[in-house]
């Protein structure tokens, strides 16, 4: 899955237009939970663009309002809410190509030192 994401910079949002395949298909017609979730994690971690900060996720929490269909349009959308310390709190929807809510989530991302976690970090991790 190849996603790629627009900057929104006056609006600090982050916006992607997907058309997703079959083959990421859980019930037949419609995404898998799992993809749904990681297309939402996708884009509210692309959000911490805004403060040039690399931030891991640590809390996703996912709301799947409608089935989201394969093979049609599907607008992702994601921006910040808050920040207190080192922790970001991020939104993220998917919507069809008309505008109808499908699915929401909301992160909590944790700003790390990038160069002492890997560093730190064992390879294969």
């Amino acid at each position: 899955m190849r996603l790629t994401f627009e900057q929104d910079d006056e609006q600090k949002r982050i916006r992607g237009m997907f058309r997703v395949g079959a083959e990421y298909q859980g019930g037949t017609g419609f995404l898998h939970g799992g993809i749904i979730a990681t297309l939402l994690d996708e884009v509210m971690g692309k959000v911490n663009r805004f403060r040039s900060v690399q931030a891991v996720t640590a809390e996703l929490k996912v709301e799947y309002l409608k089935p989201v269909p394969v093979d049609e349009d599907l607008i992702v959308e994601g921006w910040e809410v808050e920040k207190k310390g080192r922790n970001l709190f991020h939104v993220g929807e998917i919507r069809d190509a008309s505008g109808v809510l499908l699915a929401r989530g909301t992160g909590r991302f944790v700003e790390i030192d990038a160069e002492r976690y890997y560093r730190t970090t064992p390879v294969g991790i």
